[in-house]
């Protein structure tokens, strides 16, 4: 279960109502799936939302066997909660002629999360800048970016695991693969936010973490993306700084060990070993944190 904000915990968990109108999915139109705020099940589609000009979001139909509905204590209305954990949704009404299927789930904003469709189009990229807990947790967040997995790559040995290349002896590098959309960002700003968020001037090590592992690395799939890490080591030299970032030709990238996964996240913690720096100049390109 998530936690919730006072807010949310007094319309999910003590039935209330948001203000109308005033709920970020009111107008939202972007496609994919609307889910419980409070647990995740899916609860709603993007292509069954309509404006009904209530003041809360509106749904004609829901997911199949995901909202269940109650006779409301006022004796007059029907309530809809989450069937797989509860919580309180807001209320469902028929007759009203609005649309075809002749139903509208009126819905609070708070009740929600949203999850965006897959994108129609996703490129690859793959990045090593120190522990990749840490790579992974800023790269994340970069708006257009789908998924990123920590891994390992670079090495001799197949199918490596944590303990093996920590012995430092199979040559791979603690790396992340980020699945992109390109439509929304492309290869360039998702490198000028890895130059940003470690320090390419350390050779063999981030931070503390010591070890050729640790090791500053480009791991190009095409010629456009070597090209792009050239011009932009070629920047950070302009400006001072002494790279020493490898650009590479990918290999086979292996993905890490589950608990290697979403790691900060997991455990509520940031990264000790990345900061974002503004090395091209102006602000770091992304979210501080």
């Amino acid at each position: 279960m998530n936690r919730l904000t006072p807010e949310e915990e007094r319309v999910i968990v003590h039935k209330g109502t948001e203000r109308p109108f005033s709920g970020e999915f009111l107008y939202h139109r972007e496609k994919g799936v609307y889910v419980c705020r409070r647990c995740g099940a899916e609860l709603f589609r993007s292509e069954d939302k309509f404006s009904s000009g209530c003041g809360w979001p509106a749904f004609d139909d829901a997911v199949s066997g995901a909202v269940r509905e109650l006779p409301d204590p006022d004796g007059l209305r029907v309530e809809i909660v989450c069937a797989a954990c509860g919580a309180h949704l807001g209320h469902v009404f028929r007759g009203e002629g609005l649309t075809e299927k002749d139903t509208r789930h009126c819905v609070n904003s708070v009740s929600l999360d949203f999850r965006p469709a897959p994108p129609e189009r996703t490129e690859r990229a793959i990045f090593a800048g120190g522990c990749f807990w840490g790579v992974e947790y800023y790269l994340e967040q970069v708006p257009g970016v789908v998924s990123v997995t920590s891994g390992y790559i670079g090495g001799t040995v197949e199918n490596p695991g944590y303990e093996d290349v920590c012995r430092r002896d199979t040559g791979h590098a603690e790396a992340v693969e980020v699945v992109y959309d390109p439509a929304r960002v492309d290869y360039e700003a998702l490198a000028r936010r890895f130059f940003e968020i470690h320090d390419p001037t350390q050779l063999g090590r981030q931070g503390p973490d010591v070890g050729d592992q640790y090791r500053s690395a480009v791991f190009y799939l095409d010629s456009d993306q070597k090209a792009v890490a050239e011009k932009l080591t070629g920047k950070l030299r302009e400006n001072g700084y002494d790279v020493v970032t490898e650009i590479v030709p990918a290999g086979t990238f292996y993905p890490a060990e589950s608990y290697h996964q979403d790691y900060y996240r997991k455990h509520g913690t940031a990264p000790y070993c990345h900061r974002p720096v503004a090395r091209f100049g102006g602000e770091a390109s992304g979210p501080a944190q």
